[in-house]
């Protein structure tokens, strides 16, 4: 859950890796997606299985977070774990997914979805960066 103490980490990093262009861009794409898209896989595991803690008093994660979570889960369906990649709401998103027991597949397609299509934005302004100079 880092991304949701420091928002952005890795888009940044992967736009100066682009920039810098020493490095195979597929490559960069790939190892970016895959290993934000297993974050999320890590959440739904959490989420999957914790489901009977959530309800004790010492549960570490805010009830808070979660029951906006589910609101907004529940809102949106499964249409919501496209924003899984959005800072502060995707990993509560993709956590909560767990609890209410989605589907794995479905869920790891959305997921994918979403956190590829951000990294290629961020290919796609990293080199309209470039083209300015």
């Amino acid at each position: 859950m880092v991304a949701t103490i420091i928002p952005f980490a890795s888009e940044a990093y992967l736009a100066k890796l682009i920039i810098n262009n020493n490095h195979n861009i597929v490559l960069l794409l790939i190892s970016a997606s895959i290993g934000n898209i297993l974050g999320s896989v890590f959440n739904w595991i959490l989420g999957y299985y914790s489901s009977y803690f959530i309800k004790k008093k010492w549960f570490p994660i805010d009830k808070k977070k979660i029951a906006k979570a589910s609101l907004f889960f529940v809102k949106y369906g499964k249409w919501s774990l496209l924003l899984g990649w959005v800072p502060f709401i995707g990993d509560p998103i993709t956590f909560v997914a767990g609890t209410l027991k989605y589907s794995f597949l479905p869920f790891l397609l959305l997921v994918s979805i979403g956190k590829i299509g951000r990294y290629i934005i961020v290919y796609l302004f990293s080199i309209s960066f470039l083209n300015l100079f």
